[in-house]
Formats: C-alpha cells, sequence, structure tokens
C-alpha cells in the first residue's frame, strides 16, 4: 500500500507499482489517452495536468505494460507532450500514421485497460470517447475498464492521509456539535436564527480550527431537508423555528497537501419530542447505515471482496422494508479524497452500478437518507478499508438530537 500511497500524494509514477497492479488484476497493461483535457484521469496519473507552460491540442497515448517499458504515440508537433515519462515515444503527424503506430505501440497486448465503463455504469471513469475505444479494438485487443487501476493509484490513502482524515473528522465533529449548541441556546434565548446564520458560525469554527472546505456546509429546517442539494445563501435562507427538523451536513480537510476529507450528516430537532413520523424515518435509515456498516466489516474480515453496489443494495433493503423505497433519492456514500467526492468506489445501485471493489487504504462515506416534502433525514459517517478490517472514523448518530 505504501507504493501505491506515494502516487497520490507526490504526484510521481511509480510504474512498477502499476505494472505490480496489472499482473494482479491479469491485465498486459494500461492505454492512458488524452485529448484536450477529456480524460482527467490520464493527465493526472501521468502528470501532463501538472506541467506548467505545456499545451497539448494533439491526441495521445501512453502504454504502460505489465511487463517492459513503456511507450509513448504523440504528435511531432508535441513531441515533449511525455517526454517527462519513462520509456521512448514514437512521433504521428497524419491519422495513417496514427493509426499505423497505435497498432504497433499495442502489439503483443490483448487485454487492456482504459477509461471506460461498459454501459457507462460509472460515468466518472467512463473517460474515453467511444471513437477511441472503436479505434483501439480495432488492432485486435480487449478493452477493460481501469476503473481499479485508477482507485489504486487515486483513492488509496496513505498514514499521513489517514491521520489527516482523523483530523478533520475530529474537528467536524466539533463544529457539528457547537452548531446544535448554537440553534439551541438562540431559540432558547428568543435570538430570531436562519440557516444561513448557523452555517456563516460554521465556516467561522472551519477556520478557527484550521479546516477548509470546496463548498459551504449545508443547514436545512423543515421542508429544505428534503431537498437533499439544499444549500443556503444570504438571499435563499428560511428561519429556524420551534418544532423544526435541522439537518447538518459538513465536509472539510486540513488544509496540507495530500489532506483528504470528512463528510458526515446529522439531524436534530428543536423541541422536547420528536414526532413519531420523524423519529421512525430515521430509525430506519440507522438501521440501513448499520446494514451497510456490518457488509463491509465482514468481507473485510472474511478478506472477501466486496464491490459498491452490493453495499447500496443493502442499506436500500432495509429502507425498503420500511416501507420508505419511494422516498430514496440517492446512493448509499461516496468516495472520499483530496476532494470531497473522490475517485475511487461509490456506494452505489441507485444511480448507477458500481461494480469496482472497496481496496484496502480507501475510506468513503455511508449515507442514507429518505425525503419527504415536508422534512427529510440523513445519517452519514465514514469508513477506512484496512486489510482485514473496515472501521466507522466517528460516532454513529442513533437517534435524532433534541434540541429543546
Amino acid at each position: 500500500m505504501a507504493a501505491l500511497s506515494a502516487t497520490l500524494v507526490s504526484n510521481v509514477l511509480d510504474v512498477s507499482a502499476v505494472q505490480a497492479a496489472l499482473r494482479a488484476e491479469g491485465l498486459d497493461g494500461w492505454l492512458l489517452y488524452d485529448f484536450k483535457g477529456i480524460n482527467p484521469i490520464a493527465a493526472d496519473v501521468t502528470g501532463v495536468a501538472r506541467r506548467q507552460g505545456h499545451m497539448a491540442t494533439r491526441r495521445w497515448y501512453y502504454l504502460i505494460p505489465a511487463q517492459g517499458e513503456p511507450r509513448g504515440l504523440v504528435h511531432a508537433i508535441e513531441s515533449q507532450t511525455l517526454a517527462h515519462l519513462p520509456g521512448s515515444s514514437e512521433q504521428y503527424a497524419g491519422r495513417a500514421a496514427l493509426e499505423a503506430g497505435l497498432h504497433r505501440l499495442l502489439a503483443g497486448h490483448p487485454r487492456i485497460a482504459m477509461e471506460y465503463s461498459p454501459g457507462c455504469a460509472i460515468p466518472s471513469v467512463s473517460r474515453v470517447d467511444a471513437g477511441t475505444i472503436e479505434l483501439v479494438r480495432s488492432t485486435g485487443v480487449q478493452v477493460v475498464s481501469s476503473g481499479d487501476l485508477v482507485q489504486r493509484f487515486s483513492a488509496v490513502w496513505n498514514q499521513a492521509a489517514i491521520d489527516s482524515h482523523f483530523a478533520a473528522a475530529e474537528r467536524l465533529y466539533d463544529v457539528k456539535d457547537l452548531a446544535f449548541e448554537a440553534i439551541r441556546s438562540r431559540l432558547r434565548d428568543g435570538t430570531p436564527t436562519t440557516e444561513y446564520d448557523i452555517q456563516q458560525l460554521m465556516l467561522t469554527w472551519f477556520r478557527e480550527r484550521g479546516l477548509v472546505t470546496d463548498d459551504d456546509p449545508n443547514v436545512s429546517a423543515a421542508e429544505n431537508a428534503g431537498n437533499p442539494h439544499y444549500q443556503p445563501t444570504a438571499t435563499v435562507s428560511r428561519p429556524i423555528r420551534r418544532g423544526d427538523l435541522v439537518l447538518l451536513d459538513l465536509w472539510g480537510k486540513m488544509a496540507a497537501a495530500g489532506a483528504v476529507y470528512a463528510d458526515i450528516t446529522w439531524v436534530g430537532y428543536v423541541g422536547r419530542d420528536v414526532p413519531e413520523r420523524y423519529a421512525r424515518a430515521f430509525d430506519a435509515i440507522a438501521r440501513a447505515r448499520d446494514a451497510a456498516i456490518a457488509l463491509v466489516r465482514e468481507a473485510a474480515h472474511n478478506n472477501r471482496p466486496v464491490h459498491g453496489w452490493e453495499v447500496d443494495r443493502s442499506a436500500a433493503e432495509v429502507v425498503r422494508a420500511s416501507g420508505y423505497g419511494d422516498r430514496i433519492l440517492h446512493r448509499t456514500g461516496h468516495s472520499l479524497g483530496t476532494s470531497v467526492h473522490g475517485t475511487g468506489v461509490n456506494m452505489d445501485d441507485y444511480e448507477t452500478h458500481d461494480d469496482r471493489r472497496l481496496l484496502p487504504g480507501t475510506g468513503f462515506t455511508i449515507e442514507p437518507g429518505v425525503y419527504f416534502p415536508d422534512f427529510g433525514v440523513r445519517t452519514e459517517i465514514n469508513m477506512l478499508m484496512r486489510e482485514h478490517e473496515a472501521i466507522v472514523t466517528g460516532a454513529c448518530q442513533t437517534q435524532i438530537l433534541v434540541l429543546a
């Protein structure tokens, strides 16, 4: 895992680690391709995206074989596109030379991976256009998805990343507690407050604790909690009143290179007695969350592969059995990384069918929710997959908090 993680943190392509992964996956090579940035995965893995002052306007290919030296195919007027990488590059100019060069590049490599997903089941991996896949297949090779390879080299955390996640999670839980206490005390004292007011307080606490975020935390009251992607702003915000259910969704990471996100969601009720309708819905999603956690833990303990779609299905089955199947609006969870939605496997058999495996060293969310016109509930925790174990990296909410 250390070698794989070094790729994530240092942005240095470790060819030997890629080749070991290719052999483990039974692949003859990984063909990385880009044209004007349409494949950010290839641009990132190769470092082309990070090269300052370099403009690439023509197609390029870079083959990392399971054995032997990598080779590239670049346009003659952009001959230095891959010069920073190990191996040699052949140049082409016209399209006939491109096709001939591609045949030579792929000769002897019958099964290769590309950023492709059958049926576009995983859109975040499906980066190579259909025409290019056809062109590559015309050389006689079989193209399979690079989804699990991408995870190995962009989603696996090293120890520094793991430490940063736990640091961020600890601070997020602290901010969550402060936010609920602010709601409780303001309403107790008769101080008018809005979703936006609480959100802005949370951002202040983020800054004080060294947290950064790609977007502001979400504070949703009553009917706004029924919209999973609601976001209060200075001009669009609702007062928080007694009798309201309030959902807090907050994500952040430490302000350090290579730091990875934590992402949690909790709900509270402004009053003494949580309405049965709210409590019953929350109980269903809490049991769904716990079923997903149990599945992942069992698979890790028994060294059994587990896929994103399986985790989603295990949670969704509980929600449906509780009578809330028609209130599911999103997948059960997503990958975590240096971006809050990472490049690894998502817990998804709803929006997509994610057949990637949960790999040791990857982090992800479990966040089932159900949504109604007048309220919504969601519970979100983070998990870290390890060799032979999977751990939850923070507390799990067991019932709706009372904010009386």
